[in-house]
């Protein structure tokens, strides 16, 4: 069984649904030195208010204070009281930069200084 709400009352729920999320939710983006709220995230995009300007290009993605993406997004669609924006790429932030080269499992992972006797050899 189907049920149907008229309009007002969709609008009020859809409006209740999103506060919700924005109270829950630690998700922020970050475009121009602005913090803007996330309110959900999926595999391919994520989802903002309605109000939330129609962003597109490169953004910074937060969980509380840690970085997880930079992402280059476009404006989807907006339904039901969200603006949802899709990935166009998402880079995961590393904490530690990438090498350019292959470390191996043997390779050591420290100098060991000798000390016995380095004096009595001048």
């Amino acid at each position: 069984m189907e049920t149907v709400f008229s309009k007002e009352i969709q609008d009020g729920l859809d409006r209740a649904r999103v506060e919700g999320m924005r109270k829950s939710s630690r998700l922020r983006v970050t475009v121009d030195g602005q913090i803007k709220p996330v309110l959900r995230m999926w595999k391919t995009g994520f989802a903002m208010e309605a109000d939330a300007p129609a962003l597109r290009g490169f953004v910074d993605l937060y969980d509380g204070s840690i970085h997880l993406f930079q992402c280059l997004i476009v404006t989807s669609e907006e339904e039901a009281g969200e603006r949802r924006f899709e990935f166009k790429r998402a880079t995961a932030v590393a904490e530690k930069p990438a090498v350019d080269f292959e470390r191996l499992d043997s390779a050591p992972t420290a100098l060991i200084e000798d000390t016995r006797g380095a004096t009595a050899d001048r």
